[in-house]
Protein backbone atom coordinates (compact mmCIF):
# COMPACT_ATOMS: atom_id res chain seq x y z
CA UNK A 1 0.00 0.00 0.00
CA UNK A 2 1.02 3.57 -0.74
CA UNK A 3 2.42 5.24 2.46
CA UNK A 4 0.14 8.74 2.70
CA UNK A 5 2.70 12.02 1.90
CA UNK A 6 4.00 13.88 4.88
CA UNK A 7 2.02 16.90 4.43
CA UNK A 8 -0.40 19.40 6.35
CA UNK A 9 -2.38 18.10 8.88
CA UNK A 10 -5.58 18.65 7.63
CA UNK A 11 -4.26 17.31 3.69
CA UNK A 12 -3.68 14.06 5.62
CA UNK A 13 -7.46 13.85 6.82
CA UNK A 14 -8.75 15.05 3.39
CA UNK A 15 -6.56 11.97 1.72
CA UNK A 16 -8.20 9.78 4.14
CA UNK A 17 -11.22 10.82 3.64
CA UNK A 18 -10.90 10.82 -0.41
CA UNK A 19 -9.16 6.97 0.08
CA UNK A 20 -12.24 5.68 2.20
CA UNK A 21 -15.05 8.06 0.16
CA UNK A 22 -13.59 6.40 -3.22
CA UNK A 23 -13.38 2.68 -1.73
CA UNK A 24 -17.12 2.76 -1.35
CA UNK A 25 -18.80 4.08 -3.66
CA UNK A 26 -16.97 2.55 -6.38
CA UNK A 27 -18.13 -1.17 -4.79
CA UNK A 28 -20.76 -2.79 -6.86
CA UNK A 29 -22.94 -3.42 -3.64
CA UNK A 30 -22.95 0.75 -3.51
CA UNK A 31 -24.40 1.38 -7.38
CA UNK A 32 -27.10 -1.57 -7.22
CA UNK A 33 -28.15 -0.32 -3.53
CA UNK A 34 -28.32 3.77 -4.84
CA UNK A 35 -30.19 2.60 -7.92
CA UNK A 36 -32.55 -0.36 -6.36
CA UNK A 37 -33.61 1.73 -2.96
CA UNK A 38 -35.48 4.65 -4.50
CA UNK A 39 -37.49 2.23 -6.95
CA UNK A 40 -38.27 -0.03 -3.98
CA UNK A 41 -39.40 2.92 -2.38
CA UNK A 42 -41.51 4.41 -5.16
CA UNK A 43 -42.93 1.33 -5.72
CA UNK A 44 -43.72 0.93 -2.07
CA UNK A 45 -45.77 4.72 -2.41
CA UNK A 46 -46.94 3.36 -5.45
CA UNK A 47 -48.54 0.28 -5.67
CA UNK A 48 -51.00 0.67 -2.83
CA UNK A 49 -52.12 3.73 -4.86
CA UNK A 50 -52.20 1.56 -7.75
CA UNK A 51 -53.78 -1.37 -6.51
CA UNK A 52 -56.50 1.08 -4.45
CA UNK A 53 -57.60 2.58 -7.82
CA UNK A 54 -57.83 -0.91 -9.62
CA UNK A 55 -61.37 -2.24 -9.62
CA UNK A 56 -62.46 -6.08 -9.51
CA UNK A 57 -64.34 -6.32 -13.12
CA UNK A 58 -65.45 -9.96 -12.57
CA UNK A 59 -69.15 -10.02 -12.86
CA UNK A 60 -69.93 -12.18 -9.89
CA UNK A 61 -73.31 -13.37 -9.59
CA UNK A 62 -74.42 -13.93 -6.64
CA UNK A 63 -77.57 -16.67 -5.84
CA UNK A 64 -79.92 -15.10 -2.81
CA UNK A 65 -81.88 -17.26 -0.72
CA UNK A 66 -84.01 -14.98 1.71
CA UNK A 67 -85.98 -17.16 4.59
CA UNK A 68 -86.90 -13.51 5.77
CA UNK A 69 -88.54 -12.39 2.80
CA UNK A 70 -87.61 -8.85 3.59
CA UNK A 71 -84.31 -8.73 0.95
CA UNK A 72 -85.59 -10.10 -2.08
CA UNK A 73 -85.66 -7.70 -5.05
CA UNK A 74 -84.02 -4.54 -2.70
CA UNK A 75 -80.42 -5.53 -2.48
CA UNK A 76 -78.71 -2.73 -4.81
CA UNK A 77 -76.14 -4.23 -7.42
CA UNK A 78 -73.03 -2.70 -9.02
CA UNK A 79 -71.57 -3.42 -12.48
CA UNK A 80 -69.75 -5.98 -11.42
CA UNK A 81 -72.14 -8.30 -8.41
CA UNK A 82 -74.97 -9.56 -9.55
CA UNK A 83 -78.49 -10.50 -7.36
CA UNK A 84 -80.44 -13.63 -8.55
CA UNK A 85 -83.48 -14.58 -5.48
CA UNK A 86 -84.34 -17.68 -5.71
CA UNK A 87 -87.70 -17.72 -3.10
CA UNK A 88 -88.35 -21.32 -3.39
CA UNK A 89 -85.02 -23.32 -3.49
CA UNK A 90 -83.38 -25.29 -0.54
CA UNK A 91 -80.20 -24.71 0.44
CA UNK A 92 -78.84 -27.99 0.67
CA UNK A 93 -79.53 -28.95 -2.60
CA UNK A 94 -78.47 -25.64 -3.99
CA UNK A 95 -74.94 -25.64 -2.01
CA UNK A 96 -74.94 -29.93 -2.83
CA UNK A 97 -75.51 -28.93 -6.65
CA UNK A 98 -73.42 -25.43 -6.47
CA UNK A 99 -70.44 -26.71 -8.51
CA UNK A 100 -72.75 -27.05 -11.66
CA UNK A 101 -74.97 -24.32 -11.01
CA UNK A 102 -73.27 -21.08 -12.62
CA UNK A 103 -73.24 -19.15 -9.58
CA UNK A 104 -69.75 -17.51 -7.53
CA UNK A 105 -71.41 -17.57 -4.11
CA UNK A 106 -74.84 -18.19 -2.16
CA UNK A 107 -76.26 -15.72 -0.14
CA UNK A 108 -78.37 -17.33 3.00
CA UNK A 109 -79.96 -14.50 4.97
CA UNK A 110 -82.17 -16.34 7.77
CA UNK A 111 -85.55 -15.61 9.32
CA UNK A 112 -84.62 -14.05 12.38
CA UNK A 113 -81.95 -11.59 10.35
CA UNK A 114 -83.36 -8.78 12.50
CA UNK A 115 -82.50 -9.95 15.79
CA UNK A 116 -79.37 -12.31 14.99
CA UNK A 117 -77.80 -9.51 12.57
CA UNK A 118 -75.89 -12.62 10.63
CA UNK A 119 -76.30 -13.85 7.43
CA UNK A 120 -74.13 -16.71 5.34
CA UNK A 121 -72.06 -16.13 2.02
CA UNK A 122 -71.22 -19.90 0.76
CA UNK A 123 -68.66 -19.61 -2.05
CA UNK A 124 -66.08 -22.24 -3.62
CA UNK A 125 -63.14 -19.59 -3.64
CA UNK A 126 -62.48 -16.75 -0.53
CA UNK A 127 -64.78 -13.90 -2.00
CA UNK A 128 -63.15 -10.83 -2.17
CA UNK A 129 -63.37 -8.20 0.53
CA UNK A 130 -64.89 -5.25 -1.47
CA UNK A 131 -67.97 -8.15 -2.87
CA UNK A 132 -68.45 -8.37 1.62
CA UNK A 133 -68.22 -5.08 2.74
CA UNK A 134 -71.17 -4.14 -0.37
CA UNK A 135 -73.66 -6.84 1.08
CA UNK A 136 -73.02 -6.05 4.16
CA UNK A 137 -72.95 -2.11 3.91
CA UNK A 138 -76.57 -3.45 2.09
CA UNK A 139 -77.73 -5.49 4.66
CA UNK A 140 -77.13 -2.92 7.38
CA UNK A 141 -78.90 -0.22 5.85
CA UNK A 142 -81.82 -2.50 5.29
CA UNK A 143 -82.12 -3.50 8.36
CA UNK A 144 -81.86 0.29 9.95
CA UNK A 145 -84.64 1.14 7.86
CA UNK A 146 -86.98 -1.75 8.68
CA UNK A 147 -86.47 -1.19 12.56
CA UNK A 148 -86.98 2.11 11.75
CA UNK A 149 -90.54 1.44 10.03
CA UNK A 150 -91.66 -0.20 12.82
CA UNK A 151 -92.35 3.51 14.58
CA UNK A 152 -94.35 4.33 11.90
CA UNK A 153 -92.37 7.14 10.30
CA UNK A 154 -93.47 8.72 7.51
CA UNK A 155 -91.50 9.95 4.16
CA UNK A 156 -88.66 7.56 5.69
CA UNK A 157 -86.73 7.22 2.48
CA UNK A 158 -86.82 10.65 2.12
CA UNK A 159 -85.90 11.46 5.64
CA UNK A 160 -82.87 9.42 5.58
CA UNK A 161 -81.67 10.15 2.26
CA UNK A 162 -81.61 13.88 3.52
CA UNK A 163 -80.32 13.11 6.58
CA UNK A 164 -77.11 11.46 5.20
CA UNK A 165 -73.90 13.19 5.78
CA UNK A 166 -70.51 12.95 4.75
CA UNK A 167 -67.92 14.88 7.03
CA UNK A 168 -64.38 16.00 6.60
CA UNK A 169 -62.97 17.39 9.79
CA UNK A 170 -60.29 19.46 8.65
CA UNK A 171 -57.06 20.81 11.02
CA UNK A 172 -55.82 24.24 10.32
CA UNK A 173 -52.73 25.76 12.39
CA UNK A 174 -52.65 29.36 13.85
CA UNK A 175 -49.27 31.03 13.74
CA UNK A 176 -48.64 33.90 16.15
CA UNK A 177 -49.60 36.44 13.92
CA UNK A 178 -53.09 35.07 13.16
CA UNK A 179 -52.00 33.40 9.56
CA UNK A 180 -53.63 30.48 8.65
CA UNK A 181 -52.27 27.39 7.40
CA UNK A 182 -53.63 23.85 6.81
CA UNK A 183 -52.27 20.86 8.54
CA UNK A 184 -52.24 16.99 7.44
CA UNK A 185 -52.20 15.20 10.84
CA UNK A 186 -51.56 11.91 8.82
CA UNK A 187 -49.01 12.96 6.33
CA UNK A 188 -46.61 14.44 9.59
CA UNK A 189 -46.83 11.48 10.94
CA UNK A 190 -46.17 9.54 7.87
CA UNK A 191 -42.91 12.29 7.28
CA UNK A 192 -41.92 12.31 10.86
CA UNK A 193 -41.68 8.16 11.14
CA UNK A 194 -40.29 7.44 7.72
CA UNK A 195 -37.57 10.14 8.37
CA UNK A 196 -36.68 8.75 11.78
CA UNK A 197 -36.44 5.24 11.10
CA UNK A 198 -34.35 6.48 7.85
CA UNK A 199 -31.60 7.86 10.45
CA UNK A 200 -31.89 5.22 12.42
CA UNK A 201 -31.48 2.91 9.84
CA UNK A 202 -28.19 5.05 8.29
CA UNK A 203 -26.89 5.26 11.67
CA UNK A 204 -26.85 1.70 12.38
CA UNK A 205 -25.54 0.81 8.53
CA UNK A 206 -22.52 3.58 8.17
CA UNK A 207 -21.77 3.29 12.26
CA UNK A 208 -21.18 -0.41 11.60
CA UNK A 209 -19.27 0.08 8.68
CA UNK A 210 -17.01 2.49 10.61
CA UNK A 211 -16.64 -0.20 13.13
CA UNK A 212 -15.57 -3.14 10.73
CA UNK A 213 -13.39 -0.92 8.78
CA UNK A 214 -11.37 -0.20 12.07
CA UNK A 215 -11.42 -4.08 12.68
CA UNK A 216 -10.68 -5.11 9.21
CA UNK A 217 -7.61 -2.59 9.11
CA UNK A 218 -6.66 -3.86 12.93
CA UNK A 219 -6.29 -7.34 12.14
CA UNK A 220 -4.54 -6.86 8.75
CA UNK A 221 -1.93 -5.28 10.59
CA UNK A 222 -2.55 -2.25 7.45
CA UNK A 223 -3.18 0.51 10.21
CA UNK A 224 0.06 -0.27 11.75
CA UNK A 225 2.03 1.07 8.41
CA UNK A 226 -0.89 4.07 8.00
CA UNK A 227 -0.36 5.03 11.51
CA UNK A 228 3.52 5.41 10.86
CA UNK A 229 2.48 8.61 8.25
CA UNK A 230 -0.77 9.80 10.40
CA UNK A 231 -1.51 10.26 14.03
CA UNK A 232 -4.48 7.82 15.03
CA UNK A 233 -6.92 10.94 15.19
CA UNK A 234 -6.38 12.08 11.49
CA UNK A 235 -6.92 8.33 10.74
CA UNK A 236 -9.97 8.43 13.07
CA UNK A 237 -11.44 11.37 12.13
CA UNK A 238 -10.89 10.50 8.08
CA UNK A 239 -12.09 7.37 8.27
CA UNK A 240 -15.87 8.50 9.96
CA UNK A 241 -15.78 11.46 7.62
CA UNK A 242 -15.26 9.63 4.62
CA UNK A 243 -17.68 7.05 5.18
CA UNK A 244 -20.27 9.28 6.42
CA UNK A 245 -20.03 10.91 2.79
CA UNK A 246 -20.61 8.19 1.27
CA UNK A 247 -23.60 7.77 2.80
CA UNK A 248 -24.68 11.50 2.72
CA UNK A 249 -24.00 10.57 -1.22
CA UNK A 250 -26.06 7.64 -1.49
CA UNK A 251 -29.02 9.38 0.77
CA UNK A 252 -28.94 12.17 -1.72
CA UNK A 253 -29.23 9.93 -4.73
CA UNK A 254 -31.87 7.97 -3.08
CA UNK A 255 -33.83 11.63 -2.42
CA UNK A 256 -33.33 12.79 -5.92
CA UNK A 257 -34.19 9.60 -7.97
CA UNK A 258 -37.41 8.86 -5.36
CA UNK A 259 -38.82 12.19 -6.52
CA UNK A 260 -38.24 11.61 -9.92
CA UNK A 261 -40.36 8.36 -9.43
CA UNK A 262 -43.04 9.74 -7.56
CA UNK A 263 -43.19 12.95 -9.38
CA UNK A 264 -43.94 10.50 -12.87
CA UNK A 265 -46.20 7.86 -10.98
CA UNK A 266 -48.27 11.01 -9.56
CA UNK A 267 -48.47 12.29 -13.50
CA UNK A 268 -49.07 9.27 -14.59
CA UNK A 269 -51.81 8.01 -11.99
CA UNK A 270 -53.45 11.31 -11.56
CA UNK A 271 -52.63 13.62 -14.37
CA UNK A 272 -54.38 17.01 -13.24
CA UNK A 273 -53.51 17.18 -10.15
CA UNK A 274 -50.18 18.94 -10.74
CA UNK A 275 -52.23 22.20 -11.55
CA UNK A 276 -54.01 21.46 -8.17
CA UNK A 277 -50.67 21.61 -5.81
CA UNK A 278 -49.70 25.00 -7.52
CA UNK A 279 -52.41 26.84 -6.59
CA UNK A 280 -51.69 28.84 -3.47
CA UNK A 281 -54.17 28.65 -0.45
CA UNK A 282 -56.09 31.86 -0.25
CA UNK A 283 -59.33 32.09 1.84
CA UNK A 284 -58.69 28.80 2.93
CA UNK A 285 -62.40 27.70 4.39
CA UNK A 286 -64.01 28.89 1.28
CA UNK A 287 -61.87 28.05 -1.61
CA UNK A 288 -61.12 24.18 -0.54
CA UNK A 289 -64.80 23.99 0.93
CA UNK A 290 -66.16 20.02 0.19
CA UNK A 291 -68.28 19.05 -2.89
CA UNK A 292 -71.77 19.76 -2.81
CA UNK A 293 -73.53 15.97 -2.07
CA UNK A 294 -75.08 16.19 -5.33
CA UNK A 295 -71.48 16.69 -6.99
CA UNK A 296 -70.48 13.42 -4.80
CA UNK A 297 -69.73 10.02 -6.63
CA UNK A 298 -69.04 6.81 -3.98
CA UNK A 299 -67.08 5.43 -6.33
CA UNK A 300 -64.19 8.04 -6.33
CA UNK A 301 -63.90 8.02 -3.09
CA UNK A 302 -60.54 6.25 -3.17
CA UNK A 303 -59.21 8.75 -5.98
CA UNK A 304 -60.56 11.13 -4.33
CA UNK A 305 -58.57 10.25 -1.27
CA UNK A 306 -55.24 9.74 -3.15
CA UNK A 307 -55.24 13.29 -4.50
CA UNK A 308 -55.72 14.45 -1.39
CA UNK A 309 -52.84 12.79 0.11
CA UNK A 310 -50.85 14.07 -2.76
CA UNK A 311 -52.13 17.73 -3.03
CA UNK A 312 -51.16 17.92 0.53
CA UNK A 313 -47.54 17.64 -0.03
CA UNK A 314 -47.83 20.37 -1.42
CA UNK A 315 -48.17 22.09 2.16
CA UNK A 316 -45.38 20.39 3.54
CA UNK A 317 -42.02 22.73 4.40
CA UNK A 318 -39.55 20.31 2.41
CA UNK A 319 -36.95 22.77 3.23
CA UNK A 320 -36.75 22.62 7.01
CA UNK A 321 -37.67 18.53 6.88
CA UNK A 322 -34.65 18.19 4.20
CA UNK A 323 -32.35 20.64 6.35
CA UNK A 324 -33.39 19.14 9.56
CA UNK A 325 -32.69 15.29 8.17
CA UNK A 326 -29.57 16.44 6.32
CA UNK A 327 -28.39 18.00 10.44
CA UNK A 328 -29.94 15.22 12.23
CA UNK A 329 -28.01 12.54 10.23
CA UNK A 330 -24.85 13.89 10.55
CA UNK A 331 -24.90 14.94 13.56
CA UNK A 332 -26.59 11.55 14.87
CA UNK A 333 -23.95 9.57 12.90
CA UNK A 334 -20.69 11.72 13.62
CA UNK A 335 -21.71 10.73 17.20
CA UNK A 336 -22.57 6.92 17.10
CA UNK A 337 -19.86 6.59 14.27
CA UNK A 338 -17.32 7.91 17.07
CA UNK A 339 -18.37 5.53 20.06
CA UNK A 340 -18.37 2.61 16.86
CA UNK A 341 -15.17 3.18 15.74
CA UNK A 342 -13.87 2.96 19.85
CA UNK A 343 -15.97 -0.62 19.99
CA UNK A 344 -13.53 -1.44 17.00
CA UNK A 345 -10.10 -0.40 17.87
CA UNK A 346 -11.01 -2.39 20.97
CA UNK A 347 -11.46 -5.54 19.82
CA UNK A 348 -9.73 -7.97 17.36
CA UNK A 349 -12.62 -9.47 15.59
CA UNK A 350 -16.41 -8.61 15.04
CA UNK A 351 -17.34 -11.34 17.65
CA UNK A 352 -16.00 -9.42 20.46
CA UNK A 353 -17.96 -6.37 19.81
CA UNK A 354 -21.19 -8.14 21.52
CA UNK A 355 -19.99 -6.40 25.44
CA UNK A 356 -20.04 -3.18 23.94
CA UNK A 357 -22.35 -3.33 21.63
CA UNK A 358 -25.38 -2.99 24.12
CA UNK A 359 -25.02 0.36 25.85
CA UNK A 360 -24.07 2.17 22.39
CA UNK A 361 -26.95 0.78 20.44
CA UNK A 362 -29.26 0.60 23.64
CA UNK A 363 -30.22 4.48 22.95
CA UNK A 364 -31.14 4.58 19.35
CA UNK A 365 -33.07 1.21 20.08
CA UNK A 366 -35.15 3.19 23.31
CA UNK A 367 -35.30 6.57 20.63
CA UNK A 368 -37.14 4.12 18.29
CA UNK A 369 -39.87 3.03 21.33
CA UNK A 370 -40.19 6.68 21.84
CA UNK A 371 -40.27 7.53 18.49
CA UNK A 372 -43.69 5.63 18.28
CA UNK A 373 -45.11 7.54 21.49
CA UNK A 374 -44.29 11.01 19.68
CA UNK A 375 -45.93 10.29 16.52
CA UNK A 376 -49.33 10.52 18.94
CA UNK A 377 -48.21 12.90 21.12
CA UNK A 378 -45.69 15.08 19.49
CA UNK A 379 -45.68 17.65 22.28
CA UNK A 380 -45.76 15.52 25.19
CA UNK A 381 -42.91 15.27 28.01
CA UNK A 382 -41.69 12.08 27.26
CA UNK A 383 -41.29 13.17 23.25
CA UNK A 384 -39.85 16.46 24.55
CA UNK A 385 -37.11 15.29 26.78
CA UNK A 386 -36.07 12.64 24.24
CA UNK A 387 -36.30 15.19 21.74
CA UNK A 388 -33.28 17.13 23.77
CA UNK A 389 -31.04 14.45 24.78
CA UNK A 390 -28.44 14.00 22.10
CA UNK A 391 -28.15 10.08 22.10
CA UNK A 392 -32.06 9.73 20.83
CA UNK A 393 -32.69 13.18 19.51
CA UNK A 394 -31.85 12.18 16.01
CA UNK A 395 -34.46 10.35 15.63
CA UNK A 396 -36.81 11.34 18.05
CA UNK A 397 -36.84 15.71 17.02
CA UNK A 398 -37.12 14.16 13.71
CA UNK A 399 -39.98 12.77 14.02
CA UNK A 400 -41.60 15.81 16.03
CA UNK A 401 -39.99 18.32 13.04
CA UNK A 402 -43.05 18.14 10.92
CA UNK A 403 -45.11 19.09 13.97
CA UNK A 404 -43.91 22.16 14.03
CA UNK A 405 -42.09 22.12 17.32
CA UNK A 406 -40.85 25.68 18.49
CA UNK A 407 -37.53 27.20 17.15
CA UNK A 408 -35.90 27.40 20.01
CA UNK A 409 -36.38 23.48 21.36
CA UNK A 410 -35.03 22.79 17.85
CA UNK A 411 -31.52 25.12 17.87
CA UNK A 412 -31.14 23.77 21.38
CA UNK A 413 -31.23 19.85 20.57
CA UNK A 414 -28.85 20.81 17.89
CA UNK A 415 -26.42 22.63 19.76
CA UNK A 416 -26.50 19.93 22.35
CA UNK A 417 -25.91 16.82 19.68
CA UNK A 418 -22.59 19.08 18.55
CA UNK A 419 -21.55 19.75 22.12
CA UNK A 420 -21.69 16.16 22.76
CA UNK A 421 -20.37 14.97 19.63
CA UNK A 422 -17.05 17.21 20.03
CA UNK A 423 -17.04 14.93 23.98
CA UNK A 424 -17.62 11.64 22.44
CA UNK A 425 -14.78 12.48 19.35
CA UNK A 426 -12.57 13.56 22.09
CA UNK A 427 -13.30 10.07 24.19
CA UNK A 428 -12.64 8.05 20.97
CA UNK A 429 -9.73 9.78 19.85
CA UNK A 430 -8.16 8.97 23.28
CA UNK A 431 -9.15 5.34 22.87
CA UNK A 432 -8.81 4.84 19.08
CA UNK A 433 -4.86 6.34 19.57
CA UNK A 434 -3.94 2.92 21.91
CA UNK A 435 -6.42 0.81 21.23
CA UNK A 436 -5.81 0.13 17.41
CA UNK A 437 -2.60 -1.37 18.13
CA UNK A 438 -3.18 -3.32 20.87
CA UNK A 439 -3.56 -7.20 20.07
CA UNK A 440 -4.15 -10.17 21.54
CA UNK A 441 -6.39 -9.40 25.16
CA UNK A 442 -9.76 -8.40 25.90
CA UNK A 443 -10.69 -5.21 26.39
CA UNK A 444 -12.71 -4.53 29.43
CA UNK A 445 -14.42 -1.09 30.34
CA UNK A 446 -11.55 -0.59 32.85
CA UNK A 447 -9.26 -1.18 30.38
CA UNK A 448 -10.98 1.34 28.23
CA UNK A 449 -11.06 4.01 31.41
CA UNK A 450 -7.12 3.72 31.69
CA UNK A 451 -6.87 4.34 27.78
CA UNK A 452 -9.11 7.53 28.55
CA UNK A 453 -6.59 9.05 31.25
CA UNK A 454 -3.40 8.48 29.22
CA UNK A 455 -1.04 11.47 28.00
CA UNK A 456 -0.95 11.77 24.85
Amino acid sequence: MKLLPNTSYMKKIFLIIQREYLTRVRKRSFIIMSILGPVLFAAFLAVPAWMATMEDTEVKTIAVIDSSKIFTGILPETDYIKFRYLPDTDLKELQGNFKNSGYNAILFIPENILSANTSILYSSKESSLSTKMHIENSIEKEIEKQKLQKNNIENLDEILKSIETNVNLRSINLSDDGKQKESHTGLAMGIGYGSGMLIYFFIFMFGAQVMRGVIEEKTSRIVEVIVSSVKPFQLMMGKITGIGLAGLTQFLLWMILTLLFVTGIQKTLFPGMAEKQNTEIQNIIPDRALPEAADFNPDDTESRILEEIFSSLADVDFVLIIGSFLFFFIGGYLLYASLFAIIGSAVDNEADTQQFMLPVTLPLILAIFVMINTINNPEGDLAFWFSLIPFTSPVVMMVRIPFHPALWQILLSGLLLIITFIGTTWMAGKIYRTGILFYGKKVTYKELGKWLRYKN
